[in-house]
Order: C-alpha cells, then sequence, then structure tokens
C-alpha cells in the first residue's frame, strides 16, 4: 500500500456504558507511515477509543475499517493477525516470566498455524524475532531476568516491545510514558520515532510536548466527542483546544 493513505478509518464511533456516552460519533483517519496522538483531558475518552479499536470493547454505533476491511466488532486476537496490535496504560506483561520468556510468547504469533504445536525450540521464526526485539529495544543485557525486577522504564520498554512482537502494521500505544522519569520519557520518545519509521503508530500520551514533537497529525477529544484535529500547530493554535484543554487551569493529562 502506498504510504499517506489511511491505514485505520473510524466512522461515526459510539459506545455507552450505562448513562455515560463514552465515545460520542467520533471519527477520524490515520494516516499510514504517520505518528497520530490522541489527547484530551482525563475522562475525554481516549482509552475507550483504543478498546474500541483494538475489539477489546464492541460499539454501540460506527465502523472500524483497518487496511481497507471493515473491522467493527473484530476479536483482538483476529485483528493482531491482521497486523493491528496496541499496548497498555497500565502496564501488562508476565511478572513472573523473563523478559525474553514474554517476547517470545508475544513472536509466537508469527508461527504458521501448521507449526502450533512443535516444541518452542523449532520455533525458528519466534526466536529469530526475538533476537531482533532484544536488540532493537536495548533488553539483551535485561533477557533472563524477570519482568517483575525490572525498573519502571524497562516494563513500559518491554510491554512496547511485546506489542510489536508480531510486526503490526499499525501500532497503538495508550500512554507509554505514563509514570516515567524524564530521562525514561526521552529514551521512549526516540524508541517510539524509531518505531515509527517503520510501522504507523496511533498514540495516546499525556505529555503534550512529547505529543507536539512527535506526531504529524493530532485528534483532540473532549467529553467523548472529537473536539479538534490537525498538524501540532493547528491544533496547538486552535481556541476551542486553547479553552477546553491548554487553558488557564487545565492539566495536561
Amino acid at each position: 500500500m502506498i504510504a499517506g493513505v489511511p491505514i485505520l478509518e473510524v466512522r461515526d464511533l459510539s459506545v455507552k456504558f450505562g448513562a455515560l456516552l463514552a465515545v460520542d460519533d467520533v471519527s477520524l483517519s490515520v494516516r499510514r507511515g504517520a505518528i497520530t496522538s490522541v489527547i484530551g483531558p482525563n475522562g475525554a475518552g481516549k482509552s475507550t477509543l483504543f478498546n474500541l479499536v483494538s475489539g477489546a470493547v464492541p460499539p454501540r454505533s460506527g465502523k472500524v475499517l483497518f487496511d481497507g476491511h471493515d473491522v467493527t466488532g473484530a476479536r483482538p486476537e483476529q485483528l493482531v493477525r491482521m497486523g493491528l496490535s496496541r499496548s497498555f496504560q497500565i502496564t501488562n506483561v508476565f511478572p513472573e516470566l523473563t523478559v525474553r520468556e514474554n517476547l517470545r510468547l508475544a513472536a509466537q504469533v508469527l508461527e504458521p498455524r501448521s507449526r502450533a504445536f512443535l516444541p518452542t525450540s523449532a520455533s525458528l521464526v519466534t526466536q529469530a524475532r526475538v533476537e531482533e526485539l532484544l536488540r532493537s529495544f536495548h533488553l539483551s543485557d535485561r533477557e533472563d531476568e524477570l519482568a517483575g525486577v525490572l525498573s519502571h522504564g524497562e516494563q513500559r520498554r518491554l510491554e512496547i516491545a511485546v506489542a510489536a512482537a508480531c510486526r503490526p502494521k499499525l501500532l497503538l500505544l495508550d500512554e507509554p510514558t505514563q509514570g516515567m522519569s524524564q530521562s525514561d520519557t526521552q529514551d521512549t520518545a526516540t524508541l517510539i520515532r524509531e518505531i515509527g519509521k517503520a510501522v504507523t503508530i496511533l498514540l495516546i500520551e499525556h505529555d503534550i510536548d512529547l505529543v507536539m514533537e512527535l506526531s504529524q497529525h493530532v485528534v483532540v477529544l473532549h467529553q467523548g466527542k472529537k473536539l479538534a484535529e490537525g498538524t501540532p500547530a493547528e491544533v496547538r493554535g486552535n481556541p476551542a483546544v486553547e479553552a477546553a484543554y491548554f487553558g488557564k487551569g487545565h492539566a495536561a493529562n
């Protein structure tokens, strides 16, 4: 497919939890080969939007189109095999498994179904991908450590590596720098920029400076609705965004 052609289209997407309309008639497009960020105050519907796109929650109405296919209501495992993967706001790795074991489980999806029941020693594609991930995500010196003993920054890096293990076409990252030190945040920004050279990224991030630095396109949600979208400069200069999000007394999270 040609770079610049949308890889993801969300059309009039809505979901309701009880009386709360968490995502309200949201439409957006993610351009192939770009980093697109979704921002908004707490409770704006950002993570719920990710849940709808990734198949974790079925929509009340609307459509999700991925790579030219209508995937509305598809299960997460189906989307992973199609090339859509995600990380989570709360670190989601197996703490009692080693770094290598976490990566091996995630990369196993790359093996043909006919080899699913072979010993792990025969999973040559998986093993090669694990070695690649250990190098790319600078985890080689921690490969035999239990994930639970890694620092917070290392665990977040491992989770991104797990999400990237299946060689996705689109990678959804939900607040990857949450709780990180300034140093770890900058390291993660460098990592995201590097991943973005090969994979389209849809990013939720509370650090506005980081969003403006990394993104080619920014979508702003507010109270479940799309408030604005455009380039970082256009979003920064939008009066509605300024009042609702960047304005005095509004936290960037």
